[in-house]
């Protein structure tokens, strides 16, 4: 069964290993798959879900309601994001004004078919509008009962700094970031971890297999398999194709024999290493088929020595992205960039 960890300085416990649908639910996997590996998620010990209005266009909202019927809400934590366009492209339909904001968890609540969402997150960084009104808009859904907490994706150290400053003034926390994070990609490490630290924010860590890559099935010098995400533009390919160099696939293979000793598969090596970091609260996971979770959840608990975690450093040395400037380049410039 998965562990729970706080989420933030705060009550809320989530399950260290959290099932998200950016990619599966009403885009790679038909609606009954969807249903049958959430139904999995739920056996296994997960009782936290990730979502956001964006992921296939509303859709995946919709679906993992329909996947959550029947089951007690109070021993659910259900989250999602509002930032990204699921309109027509109007001059309002995006960012984080207090217009989108509203219009953003009202929507999520009628396609989830709750009261509340546990969590809901700034998707991205809005430059476009004073952060005091989309952290005062914050501040009223949670008086209002629509969030139990509220959380942000993608932020800058400063960013979290300044947004946690109006968040005490305004009486609510600023409890997590969601950003990207893997052996493969470490650049939240140089600075919104400390940061994070100090503020009593938690990572709810995205693709922490790095798209699939440190399973190590895409080989060097080699087509990509046919079906994987590599090939699956709707299931985040663009995304993948970083990861896609020879030296970077080679490194990886060095991984095979640290997993193997270890006694974990290269999944579970992956998501286990994520885990290792104090400030992760939760690494997020998608499935395809519902016996892909029953291998992950296996990464949760799982302690890795210091030797380990050098060996896997050695194996990646010079391939794993590092720098901290890269955290700056993931929010849009402009709403509709």
């Amino acid at each position: 069964m998965v562990n729970y960890r706080y989420l933030g300085n705060s009550g809320l416990k989530v399950s260290e290993i959290t099932y998200g649908n950016w990619v599966t639910h009403a885009s790679q996997v038909g609606n009954e798959a969807a249903i049958a590996t959430v139904h999995a998620a739920l056996d296994a010990g997960i009782t936290t879900f990730d979502t956001a209005d964006t992921y296939a266009n509303t859709a995946a909202e919709e679906v993992l309601a329909e996947a959550l019927k029947g089951q007690r809400r109070a021993s659910l934590e259900i989250f999602t994001k509002v930032y990204f366009p699921i309109g027509p492209m109007g001059p309002n339909d995006t960012g984080l004004s207090r217009k989108h904001i509203f219009d953003g968890i009202h929507g999520s609540l009628k396609r989830l078919n709750v009261d509340y969402v546990d969590l809901f997150q700034a998707h991205r960084f809005d430059y476009e509008t004073p952060l005091e009104e989309t952290m005062q808009a914050f501040a009223d859904i949670v008086r209002q009962g629509k969030a139990l907490y509220i959380g942000v994706s993608e932020w800058t150290a400063e960013q979290l700094r300044e947004g946690a400053a109006l968040a005490k003034e305004l009486k609510f926390q600023l409890v997590s970031n969601q950003p990207q994070y893997s052996m493969l990609h470490r650049v939240i490490e140089g600075k919104v971890v400390p940061a994070s630290e100090e503020l009593g924010i938690s990572q709810i860590v995205w693709s922490p297999m790095a798209q699939g890559v440190l399973s190590g099935k895409y080989l060097p010098g080699q087509p990509v398999p046919q079906g994987s995400r590599a090939t699956d533009e709707k299931s985040g390919a663009d995304f993948i194709k970083g990861f896609l160099r020879d030296e970077v696939l080679t490194a990886v293979q060095n991984l095979k024999p640290i997993a193997a000793d270890v006694g974990l598969t290269m999944p579970q090596l992956a998501i286990a290493w994520v885990l290792q970091n104090p400030n992760v609260a939760a690494a997020l996971v998608g499935a395809s088929r519902p016996e892909q979770l029953a291998d992950t959840v296996k990464a949760s608990g799982v302690v890795l020595e210091p030797a380990v975690m050098q060996a896997i450093d050695d194996a990646l040395a010079g391939v794993a992205e590092v720098d901290p400037a890269r955290t700056y380049e993931v929010s849009p410039a402009t709403r509709l960039s």
